[in-house]
């Protein structure tokens, strides 16, 4: 199959700028489709996955929102404060529900009952409080644990209540009786998330010792534990058939089984600090936060392995483990659900008296809570999208479509394009030096294709980097190394892209002579796709110049490594090399991991851009560097000179990976190889 064909297991999705402000929390809708964020703006923003532009903002908290909940059904949301107040608003009727305040610090975890109109909250007093949204008032408040509570979880029955916290423990609470049941005490670490099995008597949790544990409820004993995580455990997801369990790191996610413990599969997916994931069909979507800004992920599930052979843990053969079914018994009771149709009846019936009433049946609200509602308020900002996904007339289409994914996967790109063949393999002579410019974002000396007569119909543009020797033919043998290919900076027609392809072939296996206006049909096919990807790339540089606005070259230049896009970063260092007084040596540390991957890649303007940062670099900073780790010791403690000399001590050894590299492509003699030299003689007091 050729490279082109297979798609990706894994991709990013989007990146926005959530909040005006430090996103300080955001969670999945279970379905996959809604995302709510919360911030230190003081607002909570809901958002259509894979949609650039926020659906509506809640307002009415004066504190920073520390924690953000949907309830089951994506009706309702319910969000806590740093002060300790909760708010509840319902989506469909786009207005508050109640303000429920009791906690005396920050809100750190939130749960909607199953059922019930209920939720409960956890809290950096370490308390436990369940609140009854009806009556407007803490029903119930549960304490045991000494730090704060990171994460809570009702059963799937709605009988128990599962909480984590910094403590290291997990305490599980029978809400009936209103006590504590037991306490499981094996993490060595803050707990971070703990997760229900989806029918039996079992109970997951993540931790930050790196490690996911699994607790019998029936005997209240752990069965087992996976220790391959190599960072803190964030967040955990049973499948839907509870045949195994995903768990997110920051670098990976992993697939386990247990009974025996195994682990199935590692994607390693560069999602960074996720905070939350939701399977949506064979698709799981996952989304992580970094200063303002939100990136979402999609790891496609139908290429993940969940059952068989395995990669790490007790069974080391290759024969197939038995896969769970629902025919057979189990090895632990399963949760008796009640029924939920008359239950569900009611509670929409409910719901709509509240949406004709603005009061509900509030219990005698006081005028502080009347304050409190009346100042929080729901800004549909986008009504198109609002009224799509919250008040469709027949379905409600955030639900996912049961047979096609919703985002589609992207193709994987190639690195290396077939050559050409021997007889149209032409080298271009290269001029003995580059001329460099700081006034383009392209400054390297542009060289036209050189057009190639060949045997077919339409003549063939070949554009190679490979030796610089005068324009003849080469027989290509086996014992020559490929060399990396270069797109240049102009080019007369696409690289890589011939017109006849994207026309529909004959009987005969020919290219058909089909009229323009067909021919053009065909072609834009992939507008909407390059459309998505330079209103992606713009987003992303709004982001940037927002952070500039605010603050340092710094913070922007770290903005701009973080969205993880190789052009932001050309751009941004385009603009900051026509100022070179600009650099910093802060600065250095974070640019030059970047500029090694902009002298390695493909494209001849990334290169020509990490030359010239590269070079600003070395003059204006290498003398620094040198006398800074030549020097002899100082008498007593200097704590500026000291930074100053870990910075330098830092910079000097990306210097020096650089270096290896510069040497290793100017012994290349191809496109770039005037420009790999003259940068190997700039970084030749390196090695003394």
């Amino acid at each position: 199959m050729a490279a082109s064909d297979v798609t990706k297991m894994w991709w990013k999705l989007q990146d926005m700028v959530a909040h005006s402000s430090k996103v300080s929390s955001l969670v999945l809708g279970k379905s996959g489709r809604l995302l709510a964020t919360g911030g230190e703006d003081c607002r909570v923003n809901i958002w259509a996955v894979n949609k650039p532009n926020c659906i509506m903002s809640l307002t009415g908290h004066t504190s920073p929102v520390q924690c953000v909940q949907f309830s089951s059904t994506e009706e309702q949301v319910v969000a806590g404060s740093e002060s300790g107040s909760l708010r509840v608003w319902d989506l469909e009727a786009a207005k508050i529900l109640r303000t429920l305040m009791g906690h005396k610090a920050n809100i750190c975890s939130l749960d909607f009952h199953p059922f019930g109109e209920h939720i409960a909250s956890g809290s950096v007093d370490t308390n436990i409080k369940l609140w009854d949204v009806r009556r407007k008032g803490c029903v119930f408040r549960y304490k045991g644990h000494t730090q704060a509570v990171r994460c809570i979880s009702f059963s799937p029955d709605g009988k128990w209540l599962a909480s984590a916290s910094d403590d290291s423990t997990i305490k599980l609470w029978d809400l009936t009786a209103g006590k504590l049941i037991t306490e499981f005490t094996a993490h060595t670490s803050a707990v971070n998330v703990v997760q229900f099995h989806p029918n039996e008597y079992l109970l997951a949790s993540g931790s930050a010792d790196r490690t996911v544990k699994l607790w019998d409820l029936e005997k209240f004993k752990l069965i087992g534990s996976s220790e391959g995580e190599t960072g803190p455990v964030r967040c955990m997801l049973f499948s839907p058939d509870g045949s195994c369990l995903y768990s997110g790191s920051e670098d990976a996610l992993r697939v386990y089984g247990w009974e025996p413990d195994r682990c199935f599969d590692v994607v390693h997916v560069g999602w960074g600090k996720v905070a939350d994931f939701a399977i949506c069909n064979s698709q799981m979507i996952g989304v992580s936060c970094s200063q303002m800004n939100v990136s979402s992920y999609v790891v496609d599930l139908s290429r993940v392995k969940t059952s068989g052979s395995v990669i790490q843990g007790l069974i080391e053969d290759d024969k197939p483990l038995a896969a769970p079914t629902s025919k057979g018994p189990t090895l632990r009771r399963n949760y008796e659900r009640p029924p939920t149709t008359c239950n569900t009846q009611k509670m929409k019936q409910h719901s709509d008296a509240d949406r004709r009433s603005p009061e509900g049946e509030r219990r005698s609200p006081s005028s502080d809570d009347e304050h409190d509602d009346k100042e929080s308020n729901a800004e549909i900002t986008n009504p198109d999208d609002y009224k799509e996904i919250f008040q469709p007339r027949n379905a409600i289409l955030r639900t996912p479509p049961k047979k096609s994914e919703p985002f589609p996967a992207p193709f994987v790109e190639e690195r290396y394009p077939v050559k050409p063949s021997p007889a149209a393999e032409v080298f271009t002579p290269i001029p003995d030096k580059l001329k460099a410019s700081n006034a383009t974002s392209t400054p390297i000396l542009r060289v036209e294709p050189t057009v190639v007569a060949s045997t077919s119909a339409r003549p063939v543009s070949v554009v190679t980097a490979s030796v610089a020797l005068p324009s003849r033919n080469i027989v290509p043998t086996s014992k020559q190394k490929p060399s990396p290919v270069v797109i240049p900076s102009a080019c007369n027609e696409l690289v890589g892209l011939n017109v006849g392809d994207f026309l529909p072939p004959t009987r005969t296996g020919k290219t058909s002579v089909t009229a323009d206006d067909e021919a053009l049909n065909q072609i834009r096919k992939g507008h909407e796709t390059m459309c998505v990807m330079l209103t992606s790339r713009h987003k992303n540089l709004d982001t940037v110049r927002t952070v500039w606005t605010g603050g340092d070259i710094k913070t922007s230049l770290d903005s701009a490594v973080s969205i993880n896009d190789l052009s932001i970063v050309v751009d941004i260092l385009n603009i900051v090399n026509l100022k070179p007084s600009l650099w910093k040596l802060d600065t250095c540390t974070t640019i030059l991991p970047q500029i090694e991957e902009l002298l390695q890649s493909k494209y001849e303007s990334y290169v020509q851009t990490g030359y010239v940062s590269l070079k600003l670099i070395l003059k204006r900073f290498w003398p620094l560097i040198s006398e800074t780790l030549t020097a002899l010791p100082s008498v007593g403690v200097d704590i500026t000179r000291e930074e100053r000399h870990q910075k330098c001590k830092a910079c000097y050894k990306q210097l020096k990976n650089l270096s290896n590299i510069i040497k290793n492509r100017a012994e290349q003699v191809g496109r770039h190889g005037s420009t790999f030299k003259e940068l190997q003689l700039l970084m030749a007091p390196l090695d003394y």
